[in-house]
C-alpha cells in the first residue's frame, strides 16, 4: 500500500506517474470505506482526489498556502498531511473534523472553514501578506462552480485582479452545489466545459510549438494572440479575464499528467490566475456519480456488490424539514401567493416536492443567502407570501438583509424557515445552528418562534403566512416527536406571542423553547416519580415573549428553569431573564439551560444534547440542583 507510506506531502516527490495513479485509487477506496462507516461528504471528496494529489506534488504547502472553499472536499488533503492513521475517526467525537481545522493542523489547514464563498478573500489576504513581506510564495484557493456565484466570492475576485498578488484560483467545476448549480455562471461554465473544439485546438497548438527546436518571441506572441481570439469566439465565458485574471483551462481534473503539467506551468507565471478544472462528483464510485446529492453529506452506508444499502432509519417519524415543507405545500395549494425560496438546498429543506408541483413559484437562489432574503423582501413588497427556507448556520450570511430589508421595512410578510437550528452533530462547529435566536432577537419587527411538535409547527406556519410581519420559525435536524405533545391542554389555536402551559405543577416550572419540550416533559416525569409536580411550558415565541405568563409563573412557582437548543448569550433564556428583571422577579429564574459561550466540536446530536443537559435526565438533574440550592439557602436563613 503506497498510502501507508505517505507521512507528509514530501513523500509524493519520489513517486512515478504510475505510482501516483495507484495512490489515487487507494485514496479513493480509503475515503469510501471510512465514510461508509462514519458518514460524511463522499461525492465532493471523490471528485478532487487527483487535483489534491497534483497540488501537493507541485506546491510545498508548508511555505505556499492552500485554502479550500467550504472545506467539505478536504479528505484527500488530510490523508496526505499526516492524518491517515486517524482517518477512521472522521466526524466522530474526539476524532478528525470533516472540514479543515486549524486545531488539527495549523501548518496545513490555514483556516477552519465550513461555509462557501470566502476562500478567495482569505487566500488573497495570505497572498498580500507574502507580497508585503517579500516572500515569493503562491497561494491557492480551490472553489467550486456553485460557490463562485456567491457574492463574497465575486467581491474577492474583483479585488484580487486589481492588486496583482500571486494568487491561483482553481475553479473546481463539477456542475454541482449540493443539488445542481443554478444561474448564468453555471451556464457559462457549461459552455466552456463542452467546448471540445477549443480544447483540441489548444492541444494542437501546444504539440506544434513543442516540436519546434527554436521559436521566436514574435511567433509565440502571434500564436498566443490567435489562440486567445479563437477562445473568445468558441468559449465566450471568460469574463474573469476582465477581472484581471489570466484564465487557463478547462483541464480534465481526473487526468494526473495533464494536471501536473498545467500546475508546473502555472508555477512560472506571476500574478492572479484562474485555472478551470473539470471534475466529476463521486468519481470512481458509481452510486455517488449517479446520485451525487445523496452522497453529499451521506449517513453511514453498507457497500454490497458495489451497491449502497442505507441503514434502517431509527424512526418512522418525518424530519422537521420534511414536515414543514409538506405544510407549506398544503398552504400553497390554497393560496397562489405562497412562494418558496431556498439557497442551494432544495433537497435538504424538503422543498423538492414544492418545486415539482409549482415550478413557477419556486426559486433556488444558489449559494447566495443574502440575495435570497432580499429577493423574498421584494416578493413580499409585491404582494406575495414568500417562504424562505435556509439552514441556521447559513442564514448568518444574511444578517444585513434581515435588518435592512426585513426589520427596517416594517410589515413585510416574509416567513423564514430556519432549518438545522441547534446542535447539528457530526458537521461540527462550522455548522452548529446555535446563534439564530440571539442574532435575530436584537432586531425590531421580527417574530421568532419555535414549535414543540408537528401541531405547533403547523399552527406557527399558518400564523406566519397570515400576519403582516416577518417571522422566523426554527427547528432542528431531527425527527418530529411522535404524538401531539401540546393538544392535551386544548391550546392549539396559535396566537402571536402566547406560550402554552402543557403540564401543570406547583413545585417549579421548566419553560422549554421549541424542540426541547419533549426533554422537559421527560424530566417532569422523572421528578414526578420522586413526588414532585413540575409544570412544563412550551415557550413558542422568543419574540414577542409571553411576558405576562412568565411573570405569573415567577410569582406562583418556587423556581423557573428555561431550556433551549441554542447559545445561552442572548437567547430565549436571556429574553425571559430580561423580562422578569423589568418586573423585579429575576431572582425566580434559577437556571438557563443552553449552550455556553464556547465553540462546539463535532459529535453526534444525541451526545451533544446529553453534554449540555438538554435531555430528560439532564434537566431533572439541573432541577434537583436548583431545589438543593434553594433548600440550602432556606436552612441558612432559618439558622440565622
Amino acid at each position: 500500500m503506497i498510502l501507508e507510506q505517505i507521512k507528509s506531502p514530501e513523500d509524493l516527490g519520489g513517486l512515478t506517474a504510475a505510482q501516483l495513479q495507484s495512490l489515487a485509487g487507494e485514496i479513493r477506496q480509503r475515503i469510501t470505506d471510512v465514510v461508509a462507516q462514519t458518514g460524511g461528504h463522499l461525492a465532493s471528496n471523490l471528485g478532487v482526489v487527483e487535483l489534491t494529489l497534483a497540488l501537493h506534488r507541485v506546491f510545498d504547502f508548508k511555505q505556499d498556502h492552500l485554502v479550500f472553499d467550504v472545506g467539505h472536499q478536504c479528505y484527500t488533503h488530510k490523508l496526505l498531511t499526516g492524518r491517515e492513521a486517524e482517518f477512521n475517526t472522521l466526524r466522530q467525537e474526539g476524532g478528525l473534523s470533516g472540514f479543515p481545522n486549524r486545531r488539527e493542523s495549523p501548518l496545513y489547514d490555514r483556516f477552519t472553514t465550513g461555509h462557501a464563498g470566502v476562500s478567495i478573500s482569505t487566500a488573497l489576504g495570505l497572498a498580500l501578506a507574502d507580497k508585503a513581506a517579500g516572500r515569493p510564495h503562491r497561494t491557492v484557493a480551490v472553489i467550486g462552480d456553485g460557490a463562485l456565484g456567491s457574492g463574497v466570492a465575486l467581491e474577492g475576485l474583483n479585488h484580487a485582479g486589481s492588486v496583482k498578488a500571486n494568487l491561483l484560483v482553481i475553479l473546481n467545476d463539477n456542475k454541482m452545489c449540493i443539488s445542481g448549480t443554478v444561474g448564468a455562471l453555471a451556464h457559462a461554465f457549461t459552455r466552456a466545459r463542452t467546448s471540445d473544439l477549443y480544447r483540441d485546438f489548444s492541444k494542437e497548438v501546444r504539440r506544434m510549438v513543442q516540436t519546434m527546436p527554436v521559436i521566436g518571441s514574435q511567433l509565440r506572441q502571434t500564436l498566443s494572440t490567435v489562440k486567445d481570439a479563437i477562445k473568445d469566439v468558441i468559449v465566450p465565458d471568460h469574463a474573469f479575464e476582465h477581472f484581471g485574471f489570466r484564465v487557463l483551462g478547462p483541464v480534465n481534473g481526473h487526468n494526473l499528467r495533464e494536471l501536473l503539467r498545467t500546475l508546473e506551468e502555472v508555477r512560472t507565471i506571476s500574478g492572479p490566475i484562474m485555472l478551470h478544472v473539470c471534475t466529476e462528483k463521486g468519481h470512481g464510485f458509481d452510486p455517488a456519480v449517479r446520485n451525487p446529492a445523496d452522497y453529499h453529506s451521506a449517513s453511514p452506508f453498507i457497500e454490497q456488490n458495489g451497491k449502497v444499502v442505507p441503514r434502517a432509519a431509527a424512526s418512522q417519524q418525518p424530519a422537521w424539514g420534511d414536515a414543514a415543507a409538506r405544510i407549506i405545500l398544503e398552504m400553497a395549494s390554497a393560496d397562489e401567493r405562497v412562494m418558496a425560496i431556498t439557497a442551494a438546498m432544495p433537497a435538504g429543506t424538503g422543498l423538492c416536492a414544492f418545486e415539482e408541483q409549482y415550478p413557477e413559484r419556486f426559486f433556488d437562489a444558489g449559494i447566495a443567502e443574502s440575495h435570497a432574503v432580499a429577493m423574498a423582501a421584494g416578493l413580499a413588497a409585491g404582494g406575495m407570501r414568500p417562504v424562505c427556507a435556509i439552514y441556521s448556520t447559513f442564514l448568518q450570511r444574511s444578517y444585513d438583509q434581515l435588518f435592512h430589508e426585513l426589520a427596517l421595512n416594517e410589515n413585510l410578510p416574509v416567513l423564514m424557515l430556519v432549518d438545522r437550528a441547534g446542535l447539528v452533530g457530526a458537521d461540527g462547529m462550522t455548522h452548529q445552528g446555535l446563534y439564530d435566536i440571539a442574532y435575530m432577537r436584537s432586531l425590531p419587527n421580527l417574530v421568532l418562534a419555535a414549535p414543540a411538535d408537528e401541531g405547533e409547527l403547523g399552527g406557527l406556519i399558518r400564523l406566519g403566512l397570515e400576519i403582516e410581519q416577518s417571522m422566523a420559525i426554527r427547528y432542528p435536524r431531527d425527527v418530529v416527536p411522535a404524538g401531539d405533545l401540546c393538544q392535551a391542554e386544548g391550546e392549539h389555536p396559535m396566537r402571536l406571542g402566547r406560550a402554552a402551559v402543557i403540564r401543570p405543577g406547583t413545585d417549579g416550572a421548566i419553560v422549554a423553547y421549541g424542540s426541547t419540550v419533549p426533554a422537559a416533559l421527560g424530566a417532569a416525569d422523572l421528578l414526578a416519580a420522586e413526588g414532585l409536580k413540575v409544570a412544563v411550558i412550551s415557550g413558542r415565541f422568543a419574540k414577542p415573549l409571553d411576558e405576562d405568563l412568565m411573570a405569573e409563573l415567577a410569582e406562583v412557582q418556587p423556581w423557573l428553569i428555561t431550556v433551549e437548543d441554542g447559545c445561552q448569550a442572548g437567547g430565549f433564556g436571556s429574553a425571559v431573564l430580561e423580562s422578569l428583571q423589568r418586573r423585579g422577579l429575576a431572582g425566580k429564574l434559577a437556571d438557563i439551560v443552553a449552550v455556553p459561550d464556547e465553540l462546539v466540536e463535532h459529535a453526534s446530536r444525541g451526545v451533544l444534547l446529553e453534554r449540555f443537559d438538554m435531555t430528560a435526565t439532564g434537566l431533572a438533574r439541573r432541577a434537583r440542583r436548583v431545589m438543593a440550592a434553594s433548600d440550602d439557602v432556606k436552612q441558612s436563613g432559618d439558622n440565622k
